[in-house]
């Protein structure tokens, strides 16, 4: 008989698991539920889950199997995953293995028979909470649960950032040379770029705004990436300082913050965060509505935007911030996925603005010289 386990809430509240993939050790993180019906394996190696529990809400999860064709990193950084059922047979003409199996061969814990959209329900209603896994059976006492609730995610972009220079040659012809400042980026935003022409340097977070401008980019590219921003200050100051050379910049989801805050607006911390592939966005330059891929626990404070700085998307369903246009810099950020994989790619065509602002800014640079 499979020995249960527990997962204990900040709040006092409790559900009891099963065990699969690796043996479970006792985990804290914060929990966080996805929305997403597919799109599993890219949610398992997205960097931007690093100390988190993640529910996934489809009450069915893997079942055409682990593809490694379809990781977003080649490590997987969050802490535990929670499901109503996995998939022990999976189906797929990619598969090559099941997810108990990745699981143990990572050492990451899995837990599965939860409840998982009555878990998500009580996120949703009580806000951001964190938890802890464990074997312990209850009741828990005080002292325990001031210690879930005390938890806190550090050094984030510094353990999910590659740890030197990888150079992503383009598909085809060479157009441009760009920078992605890597701050827990995902795969699909390099393949975005080099099949529209660009040559990709990609940069640990660490590298400083002086050696950027010394490579020349034609462009700037602010990736995605875990926990707060504001974490980040020597970061921000790096990013703060590269603003004033007036290269072409696209930022998304941390990227989006860490540009803002470097520019003077604040962010602050959501009731339970956007998560999953049906978030609806409003284009507000256009008033056309796109479904995108979204995974943030934080957000842009709309009334902290700087002079210059004008919101271009909202998001439908709670109205926050999405998206921001910088009108005294050629620079344009989103706090979704364009990539969006899995997921819509209503919103895929925002690459292609970067490569025109890119574009754009060349010419006017060559005029400038003649």
């Amino acid at each position: 008989m499979e020995k249960p386990v527990y997962l204990l809430l900040e709040n006092g509240d409790y559900f009891e698991g099963k065990s699969f993939g690796a043996p479970l050790r006792e985990v804290t993180g914060e929990v966080v539920f996805t929305t997403g019906m597919t799109g599993y394996l890219e949610t398992i190696t997205d960097p931007s889950y690093f100390g988190q529990i993640v529910v996934q809400t489809f009450p069915l999860i893997g079942n055409y199997g682990v593809i490694p064709q379809d990781f977003e990193n080649e490590e997987v950084y969050l802490s535990a995953y929670i499901v109503k059922e996995w998939c022990q047979e999976p189906s797929n003409f990619r598969c090559s293995g099941d997810l108990d199996t990745f699981f143990k061969e990572r050492n990451i814990p899995g837990v599965y028979g939860i409840d998982t959209r009555k878990l998500a329900k009580t996120i949703r209603e009580s806000g951001s909470m964190n938890g802890w896994l464990t074997e312990v059976k209850p009741p828990y006492d005080a002292k325990k649960l001031e210690e879930v609730k005390n938890f806190h995610i550090t050094k984030a972009v510094e353990t999910v950032t590659p740890k030197k220079c990888e150079i992503k040659p383009a598909d085809e012809k060479e157009e441009f040379q760009i920078v992605l400042w890597d701050f827990g980026a995902k795969e699909n935003i390099i393949r975005e770029m080099t099949r529209r022409g660009c040559r990709v340097a990609d940069l640990p977070a660490g590298t400083t705004a002086e050696e950027i401008l010394k490579m020349n980019p034609d462009g700037i590219m602010l990736s995605n990436g875990p926990g707060n921003p504001e974490d980040n200050p020597e970061i921000i100051e790096e990013i703060r300082k590269i603003t004033k050379a007036g290269k072409p910049m696209f930022g998304i989801c941390l990227g989006h913050q860490l540009l803002a805050i470097a520019k003077g607006a604040k962010t602050g911390k959501m009731k339970f965060g956007h998560r999953g592939a049906n978030q609806p966005v409003k284009d507000l330059t256009t008033g056309r509505v796109y479904i995108s891929s979204q995974n943030h626990g934080y957000e842009v404070l709309r009334d902290t935007l700087p002079e210059g700085a004008e919101e271009t998307f909202i998001n439908v369903n709670d109205g926050t911030c999405e998206g921001i246009t910088y009108h005294d810099m050629p620079a344009f950020t989103v706090q979704f996925h364009p990539e969006a994989c899995a997921g819509p790619k209503d919103t895929e065509e925002l690459f292609g603005r970067f490569i025109q602002m890119m574009r754009d800014y060349k010419k006017k640079e060559g005029a400038s010289c003649r």
